[in-house]
């Protein structure tokens, strides 16, 4: 039986994850370079009979990846409009894309609050006025033109996280020690040990890394 959700009249759901994006380009090497020169982890670089080539990237902190080569696609090179990765900081991000070398666009928001338009259709520059997550963008290019989009997202919309990532070590070390801090302070409110402290944890650092949020 395959993983899902229970549908209507009782049929199981299929989940369907969005687990790569194809990127057509003209030269792998000199957009192998690019992405490298961002700091996406390389995980594979296949060449097979042909000429048949699949490169592999995974953006930082994305469980979704990017894939480049020769025979993956027949799209014009340069043809791909608008694929969107999210940052929790898109002025950060910009200083980040910039010292790497990348002509980042200014940052912009749109004039109707929400998802922006095609081109510069209704843009305004600068970050959302109350910095509303979802509503700040900047756009780059690769070598080949290819449009890439940040988006800011600082608090997630209620039903669109269903499981909680962290990026690093580092990040799932920090979120324990702040979840033993709270805890902490939850048994003082309790005056007793909490015997089911690790369900705690569990919520606590579910909550903070915006589970449900």
């Amino acid at each position: 039986m395959p993983h899902g959700i229970q549908g209507n009249e009782g049929v199981t759901m299929v989940e369907f994850k969005l687990e790569v994006v194809v990127l057509p380009v003209s030269d792998v090497d000199r957009t192998k370079d690019f992405f490298t020169r961002l700091g996406f982890r390389e995980d594979v670089d296949y060449t097979g009979p042909g000429g048949f080539r699949v490169v592999h990237f995974t953006p930082p902190g994305s469980p979704a990846s990017i894939i480049i080569g020769v025979g993956v696609t027949d799209a014009v090179p340069g043809s791909a409009r608008g694929v969107h990765m999210v940052v929790d900081d898109i002025i950060a991000a910009r200083e980040y894309l910039i010292s790497r070398g990348v002509e980042a666009s200014e940052v912009f928001h749109d004039a109707g609050g929400v998802f922006h338009h095609a081109g510069t259709t209704d843009r305004v520059a600068g970050p959302h006025p109350n910095r509303q997550s979802y509503g700040s963008f900047l756009s780059f290019e690769d070598p080949d033109g290819n449009l890439l989009v940040l988006q800011e997202v600082t608090e997630r919309r209620a039903g669109r996280i269903s499981h909680v990532v962290y990026g690093s070590v580092a990040e799932v070390e920090q979120a324990l020690r702040e979840a033993a801090l709270a805890h902490g302070q939850h048994e003082k409110e309790l005056g007793h040990e909490d015997a089911e402290w690790p369900a705690w944890y569990a919520a606590y650092m579910a909550k903070a890394a915006g589970l449900g949020a």
